[in-house]
């Protein structure tokens, strides 16, 4: 799909075709997925979604409606207009969400923003709508089916209390071929928003990621390891945005590895932990973001295919070093090549 600087093809998330309305018996909905996620030896649940997932189908997950993530309920892009039609938030618009005119772009994924004012239906009066309601949209290169192997979405406003409203959703389109033995290093861009605990508006990031996973011990120690690196935030308008003294940026991500737990399953899904340290006043070393990231394998990753990908989603949340008592939540997307 050109509109997110990858691929060539439109997708939806909710089984709907973009073009005529009609629901593509193939689809899969959130409404359809079921919520019982499992668990990880991690310790972490996967994201509700495809009930029973396999190595032979389609996987799809999104974020669970905790009150104010979790409530993006279907994502469908109308290629035409090169619009995304977003359901189930409230004074997002017309659920309408245009390209960005200041950030069209973070590395190669695309931005999407809502209209910001709207109109009484009976009498015209303008009506503001709440916070800055963005969508960072990924979409793979390669396609599986007619149909973009992976996507990704995510929304979110930074105009509520809490973290304000908003979801993610990320799916494989096709199966998954995983070897049974080596080592694979995936890697390309990452995009996140950030969004405050005071309802204080968003910042987007950017930066690189890599991924790397020894199959020969998949459910063994040291399985998936990572990091997210060269990250940079800045102002919805693009402004960069000092975080510390002498301009620091936001520091790496590492994913963290639990000893002897299973990371990876056989369908290709993978989560775990992740988190970074800071030296604060006082120079000691202190913990400073901690989250969790979420992913799906699909491709063909033995000698015969092409490599494989990997499509994903983490969240962290940290104290603000410029704010007193306000804390930041950070949702990221990546799509990762060999």
């Amino acid at each position: 799909m050109t509109a997110c600087g990858t691929g060539t093809q439109p997708f939806t998330f909710d089984g709907t075709d973009p073009d005529t309305g009609t629901t593509d018996s193939t689809g899969t909905t959130t409404d359809e997925a079921s919520e019982n996620t499992g668990t990880l030896d991690t310790g972490t649940a996967l994201p509700p979604g495809t009930n029973e997932p396999s190595s032979t189908e389609d996987v799809l997950r999104f974020e669970a409606d905790n009150g104010t993530g979790g409530l993006v309920t279907s994502v469908t892009y109308i290629p035409k207009d090169d619009e995304f039609i977003i359901d189930n938030l409230g004074f997002d618009g017309a659920n309408v969400y245009k390209r960005d005119n200041q950030v069209g772009t973070l590395k190669s994924y695309a931005v999407y923003e809502a209209d910001t004012i709207t109109f009484d239906s009976l009498t015209g009066e303008p009506i503001d709508q709440i916070g800055l309601y963005r969508a960072i949209v990924g979409v793979s290169k390669n396609s599986e089916d007619g149909e973009a192997r992976s996507s990704f979405a995510i929304v979110r406003t930074g105009g509520y209390e809490g973290y304000g409203f908003g979801g993610f959703i990320y799916e494989r389109n096709g199966g998954v071929t995983l070897p049974t033995a080596g080592q694979a290093r995936f890697a390309g861009d990452y995009a996140g928003i950030r969004v405050f605990s005071s309802g204080g508006g968003l910042e987007f990031t950017r930066g690189d990621m890599t991924i790397d996973i020894d199959f020969r011990d998949f459910n063994a120690n040291d399985a998936v390891k990572g990091r997210v690196f060269n990250r940079e935030a800045f102002e919805p308008d693009g402004t960069p945005i000092t975080l510390g003294a002498g301009g620091l940026q936001l520091p790496s991500l590492q994913f963290t590895i639990v000893e002897g737990a299973a990371t990876l399953t056989e369908n290709g899904e993978l989560s775990g932990t992740l988190n970074n340290t800071i030296v604060n006043e006082q120079g000691v070393l202190e913990e400073y973001e901690t989250g969790t990231y979420y992913g799906i394998i699909g491709g063909d990753m033995t000698a015969a295919g092409d490599g494989g990908e990997l499509v994903g989603i983490f969240v962290v949340e940290s104290e603000d070093p410029r704010y007193e008592n306000i804390t930041v939540q950070e949702t990221g997307g990546f799509i990762l090549y060999r």
